[in-house]
């Protein structure tokens, strides 16, 4: 029986504690760095089991600096750890912690997995080309809603780049106008022009890699959603059957079974929301915008004939993950007939 530690972390703190055999050995509230909490466990002089905490901002830093300084750790899901320790009356940091490191003793968790450097930078290129044209359209919607009080009201259909060109005219034939939404306007360009340059780094990330090239053979799926899959995937062999890639992001029914009671539910919703949402529009482009007939488009097809559009694309989409991961394990490109599937 070994010390085991739980980490219960917030921004700037942790709450620290120490177990043996059950029982608490040592507790202690420390800064949140990497050297402060190797060193303090340094200090303490005695041989560290395995070192728990949950997922979270600083979750990448934590493990990725401890595992260096030589300790084994362990990245928990957090509705693992929020359920074991919702029977606790009192929820405090260390009451958290005390948790935390009994679940890291008793072995009831699920590892997460943990990205790579890599992967998180490709999730930070998507999220701020998704923060950028998402404020792009905020402003937009602000100035048109503006715009109606004067009777001003703008084509719904408008391209982002013609915006502009068609509102400065009519903002600067009116003072007041102009010196109250010349500044919206002028925000809104240089939002614009910082998604146009992202999103060219994008395509020229997507471009340039050999597994994003591999996965934009399948119809529907192009640069942003390849990029997506591949961070939020990072190891396709993680997963022991290419199943389970649809239920981990959130595209397989819900289902409550207790005695005689079996019912399903919507889809649970589950795992990266980006990444479901962008498989789920390949998924639409590939059954109403793509025009070479495929088994997949065939079956999301006749889908619709029994289930509707909505449920047959989330079906295609989740597929369509299954397809991806095989792809990238297997380095095949998509098979469009059963010809190809079979050579």
């Amino acid at each position: 029986m070994g010390y085991y530690v739980g980490l219960d972390v917030a921004r700037r703190s942790v709450a620290l504690c120490v177990i043996y055999d059950g029982e608490i050995v040592l507790e202690r509230a420390l800064a949140c760095e990497v050297d402060e909490i190797a060193d303090y466990l340094h200090s303490f002089g005695k041989p560290i089991e395995q070192i728990g905490f949950e997922a979270g901002t600083m979750s990448q830093t934590l493990f990725h600096g401890l595992t260096v300084a030589g300790y084994g750790v362990v990245f928990m899901e957090a509705r693992h750890v929020s359920a074991a320790l919702s029977a606790m009356r009192n929820k405090t940091d260390r009451n958290d912690a005390r948790g935390i490191a009994q679940v890291v003793r008793s072995g009831w968790f699920r590892e997460v997995h943990m990205k790579s450097p890599e992967s998180h930078d490709i999730r930070t290129l998507l999220t701020s080309r998704k923060a950028l044209v998402k404020h792009c359209i905020d402003l937009e919607n602000e100035i048109r809603g503006l715009l109606k009080v004067f009777g001003i009201r703008l084509p719904s259909a408008l391209n982002h780049h013609r915006f502009a060109e068609m509102v400065r005219p009519i903002i600067e034939a009116d003072e007041a106008l102009a010196f109250a939404l010349l500044p919206m306007l002028e925000a809104q360009q240089a939002l614009l022009a910082g998604y146009q340059e992202i999103d060219r780094c994008v395509k020229l990330v997507a471009g340039s890699d050999p597994v994003c090239m591999l996965m934009m053979t399948a119809p529907g799926v192009g640069a942003v959603t390849a990029l997506h899959f591949k961070a939020a995937i990072d190891d396709p062999t993680r997963f022991t059957s290419s199943r389970l890639v649809g239920a981990h992001f959130g595209l397989t029914p819900r289902r409550f079974q207790s005695g005689e009671s079996d019912n399903q539910g919507r889809i649970s919703k589950a795992g990266d929301a980006d990444v479901r949402s962008a498989l789920y529009s390949a998924a639409h482009s590939l059954l109403t915008r793509t025009r070479i007939m495929s088994p997949l488009k065939s079956w999301g097809l006749r889908f619709i004939k029994t289930k509707g559009r909505r449920r047959a694309t989330v079906a295609v989409a989740r597929e369509l993950a299954i397809i991806l991961n095989r792809m990238w394990i297997d380095g095949t490109q998509f098979q469009w007939n059963d010809q190809e599937a079979i050579a």
